[in-house]
């Protein structure tokens, strides 16, 4: 059995992450990809080794990102990982939950702590209040900023029930793996907004344009619109 590559890739190799103790999935390059791409600052909540915030630097190289999170090691995970790929990435350790602050960002995006059970050896996506997670990501957005979530299809419910206090505009992406039922979903919303919610065709997981050839969400739904 060979042994694995210290280094792996996202988006096709245009970024690279040195492997550790919690990698990034696709979820994180889904994420990146459903963000907008014009927000001059971001918020990345839970930012681990930085597998979302990394992938979102490809598609918005000017944005100035944060990442918040509470493990030590992480950080120091995700800050070899931003040196790895010449990005400079703000990193604050803190819980999002109890972090007292002032500051309000353009985008917000998290993947949150939406398992339960027993927690891995990293203690990531386990045994977090989800609603409290989503209000507090909530309140760092400024007026008329978006909020974006990757979360389990079986939180979609209580995650859009929090989302509907303030955001508007609403966007809904469904993401199917092998199953009839979706098993990981994307929602965003607007601070402020009193648009209306946008439920969009399903994509696979494996889907290749966005995971390989790294392209955006918006790049994908403009292609269709083409054709």
């Amino acid at each position: 059995m060979g042994t694995k590559q210290e280094i792996f890739t996202l988006l096709g190799g245009r970024v690279k992450m040195r492997r550790g103790i919690y990698n990034p999935t696709s979820d994180a390059v889904w994420l990146a990809a459903f963000a907008p791409t014009n927000a001059k600052t971001v918020l990345d909540v839970g930012i681990g080794s930085g597998g979302v915030s990394l992938c979102l630097g490809h598609h918005n190289p000017n944005a100035q990102i944060t990442g918040i999170d509470t493990s030590s090691e992480m950080l120091a995970a995700c800050d070899e990982n931003m040196r790895l790929n010449n990005r400079n990435i703000e990193l604050i350790a803190q819980d999002i939950t109890t972090w007292r602050t002032a500051r309000t960002f353009d985008l917000v995006i998290t993947n949150p702590p939406y398992f339960r059970g027993t927690p891995a050896h990293h203690n990531a996506h386990h045994n977090a209040d989800l609603g409290l997670w989503i209000d507090k990501c909530i309140s760092r957005v400024r007026p008329m900023g978006t909020f974006c979530i990757i979360t389990d299809a079986a939180t979609l419910a209580d995650t859009i029930f929090h989302m509907n206090k303030k955001l508007g505009s609403i966007t809904i992406i469904p993401l199917f793996g092998g199953k009839n039922t979706a098993e990981r979903v994307l929602v965003s919303g607007q601070l402020g907004s009193q648009g209306i919610t946008k439920l969009y065709d399903k994509y696979p997981m494996n889907y290749a344009p966005v995971l390989r050839d790294g392209l955006t969400i918006a790049d994908t739904l403009s292609k269709l619109v083409r054709k």
